[in-house]
C-alpha cells in the first residue's frame, strides 16, 4: 500500500521575504491614499506635504544647487526623488518584515507618522486630511503581512507518492510572491495615478479663471512699438508669452485657490486692520504696466528672467485704506501656501506702482503663476517682493520679522543690479565668415538700460546698437554687427550702463545673498 511521504529534497523552511514586497507595500499605501485623498482635496495629499517639508527643511544652499542644476525642473526632480527615497526605504523594511517580528510594518507605520506630521505642517491644514495617510499605511501593511506571510512564502509540502516525482516548491513559492507583489505595484501605481488626476480634476480653479473677465484699464499701455525687437537676429520676443515665462517658487503642488475663497488681510503696524474680497478690489482703479521680473537664483547669463505685462491695483492704494504707522518698513507678504517675502514698505508705496497683479499679457494669471493675485513689485528679485497666491500683508519692521529666503542665508534687501546677457552666438556656436550680427539683453529695474556695450576677445569696447525703451521697469534688447574675418577661436563679452550712468560691475559674485554680478562672456569659433 502506498503512503504519502515527505520528499527529502522538500524544504520546510520559511523563505525570507526580498525587496519586492516592501516596495508592493508603499505603491499600495501611496496609491490608496492618493486615491482616499480625493474628496480631501491638495491638503490631504501626503506625497506633496513630505516634498513641500523637505523643501522648507532643505538648507539654503542646497536650494540654490537644485536651481542652478534643474532650473525649472527643480519640483520635478524632488518629486522623483522623493518616490525614490520612499521605494529603497520600502525594500529595505520589505527585507527584514518577519510573521513574528514585523521590522518592516513598523517601519511603514513610522512613515505614516511622518507623512501626517508633514500634512499637518501645511497651511490651514486640520486633523481629517491626515485620514488618507493613514488608511493608505493600513492597506499597505496588510500587503506586506500578506506577501510575507507562510501562506505565500512556506511551500507546501507534497509528493507524489506512487510516482515518487518531487516538486520544486521554494521556487514556486517565489514566483508566487513575486507575481503577487508585482500585481500590488501596478494597483498601486495605477490609484496614485488616477488619485492625482481625480485631484486636479475635482479641486482645479481653472473653470473659476476661465470665468474671470479682468476689468477694463482705464488707461491701457500702447502696444511696444517694433524697435524694441532689434531686426536680424534670433533674441527673445520683447515680451514673454505667459506659456514661457519662467517660475522658481517653493510650491510643490501649485495652490489651487478660487476667487471666491481669495481674501487678503491686512494688518500690524496699521490704524485698522483690513480684509479685503476679490470683490472689494473693484473700488480702486485698475492700472497696467509692463515689468520685467528677474530672479535672484539667476546666474550671470541666466535665463531666470522674463518680461510681461501685468495689470492690477496699486498696492500702496490698498495699504493706505488700512492706515500705514511711520515707523513701519517692511510688508511681510504671505502666500495661500505659506510663503513669505519681505519687502520695504518704501518699494510698495512710492512712484513705481507695485501692483496687486491680476493679469498677466491681457489674460487672468495662470494658476502657477498666482492666480487669482499676486505681487509684482519693479526693482526687487522675486524673494522679496514676487509673492504669488498672496493672502496676507502684515505691516512690520526688519529688525521684528524675518522672511523665508532671508531666514535660509540670503539678503533682506534685494534690489535688482544692472546686469546684461548675450543671446547670439551660443556658447561653442559657429558662425561664417563675414557680417553677422549678434545680440542679447540687458536689464536694470527700475533705472532702466542707457547703454550697452561689447567687446571681442581682448580688443576695445564698442558700443551695441541698442533696441527701442518702453519702460524703465522692463528689459532692453540689443544687437552688435561685427567682421568675422579671423577663423578660429574667439569670445564675446558684454557690459550695460544704466540710467543713473552706473556701469554693470566686472567683480564676480554668487547668486547668494543678494544675486550674481560680473560680465556675460561667451566664446564662438569662425568657421
Amino acid at each position: 500500500m502506498a503512503q504519502t511521504a515527505l520528499s527529502p529534497h522538500v524544504n520546510d523552511t520559511p523563505t525570507r521575504p526580498g525587496a519586492l514586497p516592501g516596495i508592493a507595500a508603499a505603491a499600495i499605501a501611496v496609491g490608496v491614499g492618493a486615491l482616499v485623498a480625493v474628496p480631501f482635496g491638495p491638503a490631504a495629499d501626503a506625497r506633496s506635504a513630505v516634498g513641500s517639508a523637505v523643501i522648507d527643511l532643505t538648507p539654503g544652499p542646497v536650494k540654490e544647487w537644485a536651481i542652478q542644476t534643474f532650473g525649472t525642473n527643480d519640483k520635478l526632480f524632488l518629486t522623483v526623488m522623493v518616490l525614490v527615497v520612499i521605494a529603497v526605504v520600502a525594500a529595505v523594511a520589505g527585507q527584514w518584515e518577519r510573521t513574528r517580528v514585523p521590522v518592516g510594518s513598523v517601519v511603514i507605520a513610522l512613515a505614516a507618522v511622518a507623512g501626517c506630521a508633514a500634512v499637518l505642517s501645511r497651511p490651514d491644514a486640520s486633523l481629517v486630511d491626515v485620514v488618507p495617510t493613514l488608511v493608505g499605511a493600513v492597506c499597505g501593511i496588510a500587503v506586506l503581512r500578506f506577501l510575507t506571510s507562510r501562506r505565500v512564502l512556506r511551500p507546501r509540502a507534497a509528493a507524489d507518492a506512487a510516482t515518487e516525482t518531487t516538486v520544486d516548491q521554494p521556487a514556486d513559492a517565489g514566483r508566487r510572491s513575486s507575481l503577487a507583489a508585482l500585481g500590488f505595484v501596478g494597483i498601486g501605481v495605477v490609484g496614485g495615478v488616477v488619485g492625482a488626476a481625480l485631484t486636479r480634476r475635482l479641486h482645479s480653479v481653472s473653470g473659476d479663471r476661465a470665468a474671470f473677465a479682468p476689468p477694463t484699464v482705464a488707461r491701457p499701455l500702447p502696444p511696444p512699438p517694433p524697435d524694441v525687437q532689434p531686426a536680424g537676429v534670433a533674441l527673445p520676443s520683447y515680451v514673454t508669452s505667459a506659456k514661457d515665462f519662467y517660475r522658481i517658487d517653493t510650491a510643490l503642488s501649485v495652490p489651487q485657490l478660487s476667487r471666491a475663497d481669495w481674501a487678503l488681510k491686512v494688518h500690524g503696524m496699521v490704524d485698522r486692520e483690513i480684509t479685503y474680497r476679490f470683490g472689494d478690489l473693484a473700488k480702486f482703479a485698475p492700472v497696467e504696466k509692463m515689468v520685467t521680473l528677474t530672479c535672484v537664483s539667476n546666474p550671470v547669463g541666466g535665463n531666470l528672467i522674463s518680461n510681461g505685462v501685468w495689470s492690477g491695483y496699486r498696492v500702496r492704494d490698498l495699504l493706505a485704506a488700512a492706515g500705514v504707522h511711520p515707523d513701519a518698513d517692511m510688508v511681510l507678504s504671505t502666500s495661500v501656501d505659506g510663503f513669505t517675502a519681505g519687502t520695504p514698505v518704501e518699494a510698495l508705496t512710492d512712484g513705481r506702482d507695485a501692483l496687486l497683479a491680476i493679469t498677466l499679457d491681457g489674460q487672468p494669471l495662470p494658476v502657477e503663476h498666482g492666480y487669482p493675485a499676486r505681487l509684482v513689485v519693479p526693482g526687487l528679485y522675486g524673494y522679496v517682493s514676487a509673492t504669488k497666491w498672496v493672502t496676507d500683508l502684515e505691516l512690520t519692521r526688519f529688525d521684528r520679522a524675518q522672511a523665508y529666503w532671508t531666514g535660509l542665508g540670503w539678503s533682506a534687501k534685494g534690489p535688482i543690479k544692472t546686469e546684461s546677457r548675450i543671446d547670439v552666438p551660443r556658447s561653442g556656436q559657429v558662425v561664417p565668415k563675414g557680417a553677422v550680427r549678434f545680440g542679447g539683453v540687458a536689464w536694470a529695474q527700475p533705472r532702466g538700460i542707457r547703454a550697452v556695450e561689447v567687446r571681442i576677445d581682448d580688443g576695445p569696447w564698442l558700443p551695441a546698437q541698442l533696441g527701442g525703451s518702453f519702460s524703465n521697469d522692463a528689459w532692453r534688447l540689443w544687437s552688435f554687427d561685427w567682421q568675422a574675418v579671423q577663423p578660429g577661436q574667439h569670445r564675446i563679452t558684454v557690459r550695460a550702463t544704466d540710467n543713473t550712468g552706473a556701469v554693470q560691475t566686472a567683480d564676480e559674485a554668487d547668486v547668494m545673498p543678494d544675486g550674481a554680478t560680473g560680465y556675460h562672456t561667451v566664446s564662438f569659433s569662425v568657421a
